[in-house]
C-alpha cells in the first residue's frame, strides 16, 4: 500500500509525465483560432516588393521570409501553407489593418518598437531577423561615409521607424538633412532611381535587395547603421492562446534548425531516438493539444518551409541575389541571436 502511494505521489510530482498523450484534451480555440478556422485561411500582412523579405510572384503569391513565416502558421493552424490571404498593405497601414481585424497577424519588415508594442496594442513575437538602417548612394556623388550627407536630400518611406531613425540621427549628429517622404516603397526608390533625392535610407538588408536592382558598380551601400531593427511579427493583444501559436510556431523553426531536421529529412527524423526531436514533432508530449492544435503542428510548418536556416538560405543567403551573411541571424550556438526556449 505504502509503495502504491509513493508511486501516486511521485506521477502527480512529475506533473502526470506517465500518463498516456491519448488522455489530453485539445484546449478550445479563443477567437481569433475560432475565426481562422471558420474562414479557412489565415489573413496575413504582404508587401508591395521588398527582395527577400516580401514579393509578389507573377500569381500574386508572396514570396520572401516574411510570407513563410505566414504559410508555417497556416500550416501548423489549419494543415495547408497555402491558405493564406494575402493584404498589401503600407508602412503606415499595417497597424490599424492589424488592430482592426482585417489581418491576423503582420509579417512585413515590421521593427518591434516600445510604442507599437504598448500604445497600439500589439505583442510581437520572436524577432525573425536582427537589422539596421542604412544609407545607400550614387558612387559619383564621392560619398563614403554618412557624416558626409550634411545638406543631403534623403528619400525614406512615410510611417516607418526609417524616418523617425533619420531625425534622431541627424540632430544627434548635428547635420542637416532633407527628407523626401514617400507612402509607398515603390514610390521611394522610383524617386531615389530618378535623381530626387541623393541617399535613400532604409534597413540595410532591404538595400542590398535594392542594390541588386540598380546597375552595377554605379551604388554603394555607405558602412555606417543608424539604428536596431528588430523585424519582428506581431499580433493583436487580448488573444494570449494566438499569440502563443505564432511565438511557438516561429521557436519550432528555429529549434529544428537546431536539431537538424529539414524538409528533406522530416519524415526520416519521425523516427528518431532524440527525446526534444520527438517532442518538436509530435511523437510524444501534448505540445500542439495545449496550443489547440494537432499533435503534428510542428511537423506541419517544417514540412512547408522547411526550418529557419532554410528560409533564410532560400530568400537571403548566399546563393541569392541579396547574398546576406547569417551573422547575428545564425543560431545561438554559431554566434548568433536566434534562440528559441527549450519545447518540454
Amino acid at each position: 500500500m505504502r509503495q502504491t502511494i509513493m508511486a501516486l505521489a511521485a506521477t502527480l510530482l512529475l506533473g502526470g509525465a506517465l500518463a498516456s498523450p491519448a488522455l489530453a484534451q485539445t484546449a478550445s480555440a479563443g477567437p481569433t483560432l475560432a475565426s481562422v478556422r471558420s474562414k479557412g485561411l489565415l489573413d496575413c500582412s504582404g508587401n508591395v516588393g521588398s527582395a527577400g523579405f516580401g514579393t509578389p510572384d507573377s500569381r500574386g503569391e508572396q514570396r520572401g521570409l516574411d510570407p513563410d513565416i505566414c504559410r508555417a502558421i497556416a500550416a501548423a493552424v489549419l494543415g495547408d501553407p497555402a491558405k493564406v490571404r494575402w493584404t498589401v498593405v503600407t508602412s503606415q497601414a499595417r497597424v490599424p489593418a492589424l488592430q482592426s481585424g482585417q489581418l491576423d497577424i503582420v509579417a512585413r519588415t515590421f521593427t518591434w518598437t516600445h510604442a507599437r508594442e504598448v500604445a497600439a496594442g500589439l505583442q510581437f513575437g520572436p524577432t525573425t531577423f536582427y537589422d539596421g538602417q542604412g544609407f545607400i548612394v550614387r558612387k559619383a556623388s564621392g560619398v563614403a561615409h554618412a557624416a558626409q550627407l550634411n545638406g543631403a536630400t534623403v528619400c525614406v518611406g512615410a510611417g516607418s521607424t526609417n524616418e523617425l531613425n533619420l531625425a534622431d540621427w541627424a540632430r544627434t549628429n548635428k547635420l542637416q538633412v532633407h527628407p523626401v517622404v514617400f507612402e509607398n516603397i515603390e514610390d521611394t526608390r522610383k524617386a531615389y532611381v530618378t535623381g530626387r533625392c541623393d541617399a535613400y535610407t532604409l534597413d540595410a538588408s532591404q538595400l542590398a535587395g535594392f542594390l541588386s536592382t540598380l546597375p552595377r558598380g554605379e551604388h554603394m551601400i555607405l558602412p555606417e547603421i543608424i539604428s536596431k531593427e528588430p523585424l519582428t511579427p506581431a499580433v493583436r493583444k487580448g488573444d494570449p492562446q494566438w499569440y502563443d501559436i505564432m511565438r511557438w510556431t516561429i521557436y519550432a523553426l528555429f529549434i529544428a534548425e537546431e536539431l537538424g531536421v529539414t524538409q528533406a529529412n522530416l519524415d526520416e527524423m519521425l523516427k528518431s531516438a532524440n527525446p526534444e526531436v520527438q517532442r518538436l514533432l509530435g511523437v510524444t508530449g501534448d505540445f500542439g493539444p495545449t496550443l489547440g492544435l494537432d499533435r503534428r503542428w510542428a511537423y506541419n510548418a517544417i514540412r512547408a518551409v522547411g526550418n529557419y536556416g532554410e528560409i533564410f538560405e532560400r530568400h537571403l543567403g548566399p546563393n541569392t541575389p541579396l547574398g546576406l551573411p547569417r551573422g547575428l541571424n545564425n543560431l545561438w550556438t554559431q554566434g548568433g541571436l536566434i534562440y528559441a526556449p527549450p519545447m518540454r
